[in-house]
């Protein structure tokens, strides 16, 4: 007996919307259709409103995926800076570096400071506006990149590593100085920064400057073939003062005691 022909299945609205890639009208087909009838939309009409609301969509899921990508974590927003407690600060350098023109050439961006100053939360905070921008953009502590790099078994797999850091329009390097690296660190530092230089951006913070390196990568014979690189087209931007965490911690200690 031969065995029947089996039609294929004809999708529904919504089934055949997201085949499309229609995501957003497959989600809200009903209520789309409602308000074309309602508003008694043209043809003309109702596809500009169609491709008005996937374009909004596929730009809301872009920028999820980039934040994702970002790896930015938790950061206070810039109108929590206070601008007054440093003893020293460029505001204007600051907020020139937030307007994004550095990416277009390609520079980089250096926060110099001492723990509890706030590097980070600049930083963190122009990667986000980057983002926000349409930039790709990649956050990762010093210690969490040499570590990644360092720990790849093979030439190949090191490439693909290498690859990940040296691809995103925006490289944003947190806490270089807090640790002591050797060599071959140093060696994987240089070559990101190599593949990067006068092509895409890096911003990055060091609670040292330039001239105490040293200490950081004290054997390395690359460490001033390094910082050449990363300061010939470069925007520093050094802060000082006092611990903006130890000043809080302070006056906790202050109000505990006040209580007691």
């Amino acid at each position: 007996m031969p065995t029947p022909t089996l039609l294929p299945t004809t999708p529904t609205l919504p089934e055949a919307l997201r085949s499309l890639g229609l995501r957003r009208t497959a989600a809200d087909y009903a209520d789309f259709i409602a308000r074309a009838t309602r508003s008694r939309w043209s043809p003309t009409v109702l596809l500009e409103e169609l491709a008005r609301a996937e374009t909004q969509e596929r730009a809301r899921r872009s920028l999820e995926r980039r934040l994702s990508r970002a790896r930015l974590g938790s950061f206070k927003p810039m109108a929590d800076f206070e601008w007054d407690w440093p003893k020293s600060i460029d505001r204007a350098a600051v907020e020139r570096v937030f307007d994004l023109g550095f990416l277009a050439s390609g520079s980089n961006v250096i926060l110099v400071a001492a723990q509890g100053l706030g590097k980070t939360m600049i930083a963190k905070n122009v990667a986000h506006q980057a983002v926000l921008r349409g930039a790709q953009v990649l956050y990762v502590s010093a210690a969490d990149l040499l570590l990644d790099l360092g720990g790849q078994e093979t030439s190949r797999l090191l490439e693909r590593r290498l690859r990940h850091y040296v691809e995103p329009r925006l490289l944003c390097v947190d806490e270089v100085g807090y640790l002591t690296y050797d060599n071959r660190a140093a060696d994987l530092l240089f070559q990101v920064v190599s593949r990067r230089y006068e092509r895409r951006s890096i911003l990055l913070t060091t609670n040292l400057a330039f001239k105490d390196w040293n200490t950081v990568f004290p054997n390395a014979t690359c460490a001033t073939a390094l910082i050449d690189r990363l300061i010939h087209h470069a925007e520093i931007i050094p802060i000082t003062g006092e611990s903006y965490r130890r000043r809080e911690a302070e006056l906790a200690q202050k109000a505990r005691q006040a209580k007691a």
